[in-house]
């Protein structure tokens, strides 16, 4: 993949701004280079709130929904959750099942089966909630395309409520768009034109959280109440990766606090079984370990397994179901590395600016996660593609340059269904189109060769010297860390290897010992493309080169680095180290 650095060139009295908010000048530009400008933005951003949260009230429709519930409620109406089998849906599936129960309705919880169902609701869920006796359903992280189930329910006399965040599906007609929204009863999404709601980036399980919200208000429920749902709504933003901006900001870090003190028996034992420990939870452990792991059950075998686990009251089952989704979630990572190196290697050999790639025996569950490895490894969007129950489906993943949900209504004539948004996408089709699906995305492709490269955006050059242990501890108010707020990138360049040691049981971490410019040094550990790095320096300085600096010995070698300064702790010691990202 090619690279392009960038220095950030953003102008503003950092030194001003720091001295206005107490933080360095380092610190401030960091903020300014987010974008993020004017005292009560800078304020929002350093002290989020999470009651800064928009009202409920704001949604289309929510004076609708909140009415329509309250009714079912209070008449004993038999209500249905409809959720997905991802992280979001089940987590706002889960919301919902619990506020609901709380308010004493009569509710059940389907999580459609990723193979047998497909995403979201269908004429067999709704034929089965009518044989159910079901009078009303409520949809989450999904149903906003769902026109011919939607018309099916009201034609059975169902009362049916959306709640969703996935874009609005649309026809463009003579040069005008129009949108194709299900008749249903009310429908809470806020990507609706018209809907005055102000935060376009909300998650499935955060819209689900706004209409308990609001029925909570109506019903006159204490506003703490509906915050006990919080570190369910920060797992799903995180691993439905939205951008952690504006209101998400304020989700995640409350989210975070909450969960760091949760009695909810569930969630605890899968943190048990994750061998994690509550207090020390970050952003990354919910995208790369809480959440896979509820993802996993709906891979494999069944997301319902994942709502029993968080609503669980018996703490034996509990851990049981906890360890049982931790091994399902590491048949999946078996699977996944199998199918990653065999895409990669396809997709070394095509020219194509959207890769679809095709693999009839790849369990369907695990193509989106595919997908996204292949896009970072080659910064173009990527289908992975596979045998269904019926016909071929798939997902996709994409890069800011090419919006994948616009690009596919341009060949929707070729889906049996499709869905999602600018960055990821759900499709179906027959398998005799998958060739031709392929050349006309390619064909319809407006992506530059300077689009196709990745842009690593570097904050600030840091010389060693500036690298001390009070500006590690103040980068953390910076924190949460995620898609819209990226972690800052420094650079320094002339670093020369002082010694190099090559750790791990598979030989997959690298220890420097760095030394810049000013003579300077700092211990520094690589993580990730260890063997591209050993490459680069053979092909740079050579093996014997190498050899020297893994000896101790004076050597040639001098490279630039862009990196993230930690602190190590081992032992009650602590000590700074580096750790590096990518390398020239």
């Amino acid at each position: 993949m090619n690279e392009r650095w960038y220095l950030q060139t953003k102008r503003a009295d950092f030194n001003e701004i720091g001295k206005k908010f107490h933080i360095s000048p380092i610190v401030a530009r960091i903020i300014r280079n987010r974008d993020i400008e004017g005292d009560e933005a800078i304020q929002n951003f350093l002290y989020p709130d999470i009651s800064s949260l928009s009202s409920p009230w704001l949604f289309k429709d929510m004076d609708k929904a909140v009415d329509l519930i309250n009714i079912k409620i209070n008449s004993q109406q038999k209500i249905r959750i409809i959720c997905d089998y991802d992280v979001d849906g089940i987590c706002s599936g889960y919301m919902l099942l619990r506020a609901f129960r709380k308010m004493g309705a009569i509710v059940d919880l389907v999580v459609p089966h990723r193979i047998d169902d497909g995403y979201g609701i269908n004429e067999r869920l709704i034929q089965k909630a009518f044989e159910d006796g079901i009078d009303t359903i409520v949809t989450c992280d999904n149903g906003i395309a769902a026109l011919k189930p939607v018309e099916e329910a009201k034609k059975l006399g169902m009362t049916v409520i959306i709640t969703d965040h996935h874009e609005v599906p649309f026809e463009e007609l003579q040069g005008e768009i129009h949108y194709i929204l299900p008749p249903a009863d009310a429908i809470i999404n806020h990507k609706q034109a018209d809907c005055d709601y102000p935060f376009k980036e909300l998650c499935g399980a955060m819209v689900a959280y706004q209409l308990i919200r609001g029925i909570y208000e109506n019903r006159g429920e204490s506003p703490e109440a509906v915050k006990e749902l919080l570190p369910y709504g920060a797992i799903a933003t995180v691993c439905d990766v939205m951008d952690l901006t504006g209101e998400n900001r304020a989700i995640v870090k409350y989210g975070i606090m909450k969960l760091n003190k949760i009695k909810d028996m569930g969630i605890q034992a899968l943190i048990r079984a994750c061998k994690l420990q509550t207090a020390t939870i970050s952003p990354y452990h919910l995208g790369f370990v809480i959440g896979p792991c509820l993802n996993a059950s709906g891979r494999l075998d069944t997301a319902r397994k994942a709502i029993e686990l968080l609503d669980a009251t018996d703490l034996q089952k509990a851990d049981a179901l906890a360890e049982e989704i931790v091994q399902l979630n590491n048949e999946r990572k078996e699977m996944t590395e199998h199918y990653r190196l065999e895409a990669v290697r396809q997709a070394e050999h095509c020219e194509d600016r959207v890769l679809v790639l095709y693999f009839p025996e790849c369990h369907e569950s695990i193509a989106g996660i595919i997908a996204g490895k292949v896009r970072e490894a080659f910064n173009k969007p990527t289908f992975i593609l596979t045998d269904g129950e019926k016909g071929v489906k798939g997902s996709g993943r994409s890069i800011e340059e090419y919006n994948m949900y616009e690009k596919l209504t341009e060949v929707k004539d070729l889906l049996t269904k499709f869905g999602g948004h600018k960055m990821a996408a759900g499709v179906s089709l027959e398998k005799e189109n998958v060739e031709i699906f392929r050349k006309k995305l390619n064909e319809n492709c407006n992506l530059s060769e300077d689009d196709l490269y990745l842009k690593v955006w570097i904050d600030m050059q840091l010389p060693f010297e500036y690298v001390t242990i009070p500006l590690v501890e103040e980068l953390k108010c910076l924190e949460p860390f995620g898609k819209g707020n990226s972690k800052p990138v420094f650079a320094e360049k002339d670093l020369q290897v002082v010694h190099l040691k090559i750790r791990g049981a598979k030989g997959n971490v690298i220890s420097l010992f760095l030394e810049d410019a000013g003579h300077n040094r700092m211990e520094a550990v690589l993580f990730q493309r260890t063997d591209q790095f050993l490459a680069f320096l053979k092909e740079r300085f050579g093996q014997e080169e190498i050899e020297k600096a893994m000896t101790g010995r004076k050597n040639k070698i001098r490279f630039m680095a862009t990196f993230y300064p930690t602190i190590n702790e081992f032992q009650g010691v602590r000590k700074l180290q580096l750790v590096l990202d990518r390398f020239c």
